[in-house]
Parts: C-alpha cells; sequence; structure tokens
C-alpha cells in the first residue's frame, strides 16, 4: 500500500502503473484462451492409416512409398501433387468436406500449429500394415504404434494451447478414421512367392493373427480417447490393376486376393463389436469397403466408368505394372476411370466410396452411417 508522502509518489506511481499492466495482461491471455478453446470447439478429425488416407505425411521421409511427383495431384485444386495416393482429393479430404471443416493437414507438415491444430490431423503414412513387418521395402514409413504416439504428441502440444481438460474433449468428440490391413496381404504375406509369413501361416491362421494384432492397435486408439471411430475394411485386393496383371491370366478378380479379403472383413467386424461391447456404446463403426469397391468394379458403366480394370495412370498389362510417373500412361479424363493408378481409385471414385460413409444402409455402414452420427452427436 502506497503512503501519501512526496518522496514516495514515483514508487506510488509505478507500482499503480505495473498492477494495471499486470491486470491488462491477464484479461488479453484470459480472452485469447476463451478464443483458443472456442476456436477448438469444431469437430476434429483424425485419420491413420496406409496409402488410401495418407495426404503427405510420406513426402517428409526417406521412403520409396512417396506421390510427390507429376501426374499426381493432377487434378487437386492445386494441379500440383501433394503426397496423396490420388489424381485430386482422396477420401479424408472428401470426408472433411462433407462434414464441413477444413481438411486435415499431415501431422510432418509444419503448417500444423496454433489454432491449425484444433481441425485434428492426418498421422496416415502410405506403405504401413498392421504388422511391423509390413512395409520393409519401403524403408522409413510411420508405422501404425508411431502413428498412435504421435497422436498421444499431438495431445500435449493442444494441452500447451488450451489446458488438459478441453483437449480432452476436443479428442473424445472428434471424429476418427482408420484404415489398415491391405498392405499386409499385397505388401507381406503375397509380396513375393513362399514369403517368411505365408511359410509361417497358413491364410486362416495368418488373418486371425492380424485381427488379434488390429484389436490391440484399436483397444490403443480407445485409451488415447477416440470415441467415434470409423474402421474400414479391406476393399477387393484381387480386383486392383496390379493384381489383375500379376495374377489374372483372363481379367477376372484375382481368387486368392479376394479370398483373403473376405476372410479378414468378417473377423474384423465381430473384433469392433466385441469392443464396442466393451465400451458400453457404439465407438467402432465398421466401413465395408468391400462392398463399396465391388459396386462399381463389378459395373463400373452403371456409375459413369468407362473401365474398372485398367488403370489412368501407369504402364503394361491395365496400366497396373509398376509406379505412375510422368513417363507412364496418362488417361486424359480421370473421371471416367476408377482406378487412378495400380492400387489406388480416381478422385471421383472416392467420392462415390464416401458418399456410402454419409449415407449407406447397414450394408455399408454398422451400426450406423455418417449422417447418423453426426445427427445423434450434435444432441449430446
Amino acid at each position: 500500500m502506497c503512503m501519501s508522502i512526496a518522496s514516495t509518489t514515483t514508487t506510488c506511481l509505478f507500482l499503480i502503473m505495473e498492477s494495471s499492466s499486470v491486470f491488462l495482461f491477464s484479461v488479453v491471455s484470459l480472452l485469447v484462451l476463451s478464443e483458443l478453446v472456442q476456436q477448438s470447439e469444431a469437430r476434429a478429425f483424425f485419420v491413420f492409416g496406409d496409402s488410401l488416407v495418407d495426404s503427405g505425411n510420406n513426402n517428409y521421409l526417406a521412403t520409396t512409398a512417396r506421390a510427390d511427383s507429376p501426374p499426381y495431384g493432377i487434378d487437386y485444386p492445386t494441379h500440383r501433387p501433394t503426397g496423396r495416393f490420388s489424381n485430386g482429393l482422396n477420401i479424408p479430404d472428401i470426408i472433411s468436406e462433407r462434414i464441413g471443416e477444413e481438411p486435415t493437414l499431415p501431422y510432418l507438415s509444419p503448417e500444423l500449429q496454433g489454432e491449425r491444430l484444433f481441425v485434428g490431423a492426418n498421422f496416415a503414412s502410405a506403405g504401413i500394415g498392421i504388422l511391423n513387418d509390413t512395409g520393409i521395402q519401403f524403408l522409413n514409413i510411420i508405422r501404425i504404434n508411431q502413428q498412435l504416439g504421435y497422436f498421444q504428441q499431438y495431445q500435449e502440444r493442444v494441452s500447451s494451447l488450451i489446458g488438459p481438460d478441453e483437449t480432452q474433449r476436443l479428442v473424445n468428440q472428434a471424429l476418427v478414421l482408420i484404415t489398415l490391413g491391405g498392405n499386409d496381404f499385397v505388401n507381406n504375406y503375397y509380396l513375393v512367392p513362399f514369403s517368411a509369413r505365408s511359410r509361417e501361416f497358413s491364410l486362416p491362421d495368418y488373418v486371425q493373427y492380424i485381427i488379434s494384432e488390429y484389436k490391440k492397435i484399436l483397444a490403443r486408439l480407445y485409451d488415447l480417447g477416440a470415441r467415434r471411430v470409423l474402421v474400414t475394411g479391406t476393399g477387393p485386393l484381387g480386383c486392383v490393376p496390379t493384381e489383375l496383371a500379376l495374377r489374372s491370366p483372363n481379367g477376372e478378380c484375382a481368387a486368392e486376393l479376394q479370398r483373403a479379403a473376405n476372410l479378414f472383413n468378417p473377423q474384423l467386424e465381430q473384433v469392433l463389436n466385441e469392443l464396442n461391447s466393451d465400451a458400453g456404446s457404439d465407438v467402432f463403426v465398421t466401413a465395408n469397403a468391400f462392398r463399396m469397391h465391388m459396386d462399381f468394379i463389378s459395373n463400373p458403366q452403371a456409375y459413369g466408368f468407362v473401365t474398372s480394370k485398367v488403370a489412368c495412370c501407369g504402364q503394361g498389362a491395365y496400366n497396373g505394372v509398376g509406379l505412375c510417373t510422368i513417363a507412364s500412361n496418362l488417361c486424359p479424363n480421370r473421371d471416367i476411370y476408377a482406378f487412378w493408378d495400380a492400387f489406388h481409385p480416381t478422385e471421383r471414385a472416392n467420392r462415390i466410396i464416401v458418399s456410402r460413409f454419409v449415407t449407406g444402409s447397414s450394408e455399408y455402414m454398422s451400426p450406423m452411417n455418417l449422417s447418423t452420427i453426426m445427427a445423434l452427436d450434435a444432441r449430446t
């Protein structure tokens, strides 16, 4: 407290000014924090998985599994390659579009800072699988346990901005997409004849093994706070252009890879039901990627495609041999091809797939589709 003595007047003024400055700083800090919390109240979106959902993390890694060169991105808004394995937008981009949010940035992007973190993050990395030995030929990729580690790190970063309670709310209310499993077959079990895993396991035993490992991954995702998780099964692995080129003398889907998908998908759905039962709520939602793809693969003309066998970009039989590069065959109209390259759908095919996510019946989405999820969660 200041005394009314002339010699202390300067000291009093200084103390009053210092108190005012502290008060003003506190008010400004509270206003900034309040604004950050408000920005974090939009629904975040997190993505885990492989090249079907990677939005560019592998651009920042020393790996051969990358899509950072033309003609990738030819139909992206910038008409430049972004690291997405697509001619344009991929499935996460279109889901973000449908739920009214901006696309999530790759977690390794230096742009993912500050308020951009509240949109969510994409942790996916091309080439990975459920197992750590899947995709070893691609060298430095973000395996699923590391993706989950980054998710934990992400939460620490956000907590430093808005505090742990608001961060937990953001994560609990977020939408999550995870896509795994395909590479465990095409880039592991069936990668080469007599692969290590095929000598270790019969196909049914291998499926049972990777499903048990996947269950652990999903349980950890739940432990990290995920409460609305879209889980895609594998697509029709034997029908992609590269497998037609390698294994199909008559253009029919490769039977052994189709068998693998048909063993994997029902067991995955069973595991998701078990996890939901343990959680006491519908945390995990099955997305039947096999059925979604087979609709336009089995009847491409009904969806406006001229072919579901030949890739737009590539070379060799079905344009399914080797990589999509600037020297590859390139179709002039990507909208009439179901497959962009040897493995991945075009943006237009991705839009058909996401439409099933959003409004599909129980044959496509179980126990509910994305529209139902959004409506239910808007009430809570």
